[in-house]
């Protein structure tokens, strides 16, 4: 679960009584916003990351008769439908990519980690690591940030990207090669946790 979940949080409860009570849609709403809205911002940018991830709840809220209760965890498709979402910014996420990599910002104020060294070190990265997710092709992007930024197991991701959990790991494989060859062998911000393969 995302830090602003409790644990033992069950979404699809709430998605079900949802479907009777509409308000009740909101406590799946305040439980992954927060996070959400931050994955979004990493890759596209404050403007454009309020438009998607309200985008991202209103399509949620509409499809909520077809979630699957089985899944008590709604955060893989919550972040499903925002990558869907995200991949009509194409342009913009590899724009806003280049800006960082020109500027060195970071439009989160969150950091990536809570560990001064490893935030200190993803700054000085910032810029190239930036311009090396631009250049990953689409899919590998997708399935690396949803691990690395949007916090979620491979299955999870599997789960979000309508794949295989092979199909994830494969992508984050090559696209983990790939950023070292273009960070050299040090890259502090998204080189994935194997403990995040079965979690």
């Amino acid at each position: 679960m995302s830090e602003t979940s409790p644990p033992g949080a069950d979404d699809a409860s709430a998605i079900e009584r949802s479907r009777s009570h509409p308000e009740a849609f909101a406590e799946v709403f305040r439980r992954h916003a927060p996070d959400l809205k931050r994955y979004v911002t990493r890759r596209l940018g404050r403007d454009a990351a309020e438009d998607v991830v309200a985008e991202t709840f209103l399509t949620a809220f509409r499809q909520r008769d077809r979630y699957d209760l089985a899944r008590r965890d709604a955060r893989p498709w919550l972040y499903g439908i925002a990558t869907n979402l995200v991949r009509r910014y194409v342009r913009e996420e590899v724009r806003h990519l280049r800006a960082a990599e020109r500027t060195g910002a970071d439009p989160v104020t969150a950091p990536f980690t809570e560990r001064s060294d490893e935030r200190v070190s993803a700054q000085a990265h910032g810029p190239r690591l930036a311009g090396a997710l631009a250049a990953l092709p689409k899919g590998h992007r997708d399935a690396l940030l949803l691990v690395a930024w949007g916090g979620l197991t491979y299955p999870e991701a599997a789960q979000a990207l309508g794949v295989r959990v092979g199909t994830v790991r494969s992508r984050i494989n090559r696209a983990r090669k790939r950023l070292r060859r273009e960070l050299g062998e040090t890259n502090p911000t998204l080189i994935v946790r194997e403990e995040r393969v079965h979690g």
